[in-house]
């Protein structure tokens, strides 16, 4: 079988690339630059997936039996019309058009199941809207055109090669022997998906038939507390670092930035929650997480083998912390 995958050079595409070949697919990634490091086993499609004529002369004469679409542009935005264009310029030999979206697709709330009404269209979170909009336009291609749709909505992906500053974040400072800052009370929820679970699942929508024209949410089924994720990447670590409490509107009237320098808490990890529930995953997928224990232990390996050490600027961090210090507790 012939497969595609949209944007496959980075963390969830390159781990999916390589289970591609490892069964056997013959496999090629589309993206914007002209070669790519997996060797002769996986061709190169260059194009701007944003770009329509682009995609069409890319894919001219293409088949496809499988497309991966899991490319989003941080900067533009990827918008629905811009997934249609992908869909239509795949052409009419698909078995299978796997999405990735997110459990952001929700717009807000807890313990979201797949049935639950996405955001609106006109939700003012660019990323949230782009992901429900791109859902429901799938949908309607598949409930119309017959278009072999499978959806995921992960939470946090986590796991070895994320390109997102998250779990390195909290590392970073442990190996430096740094206090961390934990935002309000630290009660705020998250939930987390390990990468190869999340691949896991793209493979399985494969050769799952009921798995067609359906959402699946793809998680831990447990949500965490904020003090309780920073308590497992300690643990992992084997490290039990201080934690100072610090009040949120307080870090952000200094200036704080939960995606942006300077960050206080991880790339975008202080949100408020949206939490969802994974039994339709476990029912027709088959679908059992990895615990966050093990999937942060391998992480780590990976963090020890990868990271290297690079002076970073506390300097936003050391004025929070001279005033709050004294609110300091050591993880346990």
């Amino acid at each position: 079988m012939r497969a595609l995958v949209i944007g496959g050079t980075m963390f969830i595409g390159r781990q999916l690339v390589q289970s591609l070949v490892k069964a056997g697919h013959e496999t090629f990634i589309l993206h914007r630059k002209t070669e790519h490091d997996f060797g002769k086993k996986v061709g190169n499609l260059t194009a701007d997936r944003n770009d329509a004529a682009s995609l069409k002369r890319a894919l001219a004469g293409e088949k496809f039996d499988y497309v991966f679409d899991n490319a989003y542009d941080w900067q533009r935005g990827t918008t629905a019309s811009h997934v249609e264009a992908t869909v239509r310029a795949c052409g009419d030999n698909l078995k299978r058009y796997v999405f990735m979206s997110s459990v952001a697709a929700y717009g807000d709330g807890l313990n979201h199941h797949e049935g639950d009404a996405l955001a609106p269209d006109d939700h003012p979170d660019t990323y949230v809207r782009n992901k429900a909009t791109s859902e429901r336009l799938l949908f309607r291609m598949h409930q119309r055109h017959g278009i072999p749709v499978v959806t995921l909505r992960p939470p946090y992906i986590y796991g070895p090669g994320n390109p997102f500053y998250r779990e390195a974040f909290f590392w970073d400072r442990m190996r430096d022997g740094r206090p961390l800052i934990i935002p309000g009370d630290g009660r705020r929820l998250m939930q987390f998906a390990f990468v190869k679970d999340v691949v896991w699942a793209c493979m399985k929508a494969l050769d799952e038939p009921a798995a067609v024209g359906h959402a699946f949410n793809i998680a831990n089924s447990r949500p965490l507390t904020q003090v309780e994720v920073v308590q497992a990447l300690a643990q992992a670590a084997g490290r039990k670092p201080p934690l100072v409490r610090i009040p949120r509107e307080r870090i952000l009237q200094a200036g704080g930035h939960p995606l942006n320098s300077p960050l206080y808490f991880g790339v975008y990890f202080d949100m408020p929650a949206i939490t969802q529930v994974v039994s339709k995953a476990q029912r027709v997928l088959r679908f059992r997480a990895t615990t966050f224990d093990e999937g942060l232990k391998e992480t780590y390996r990976w963090y020890q083998r990868n990271r290297t050490r690079q002076q970073l600027d506390y300097t936003f961090e050391d004025r929070l912390l001279a005033r709050y210090q004294v609110a300091a507790t050591v993880a346990s």
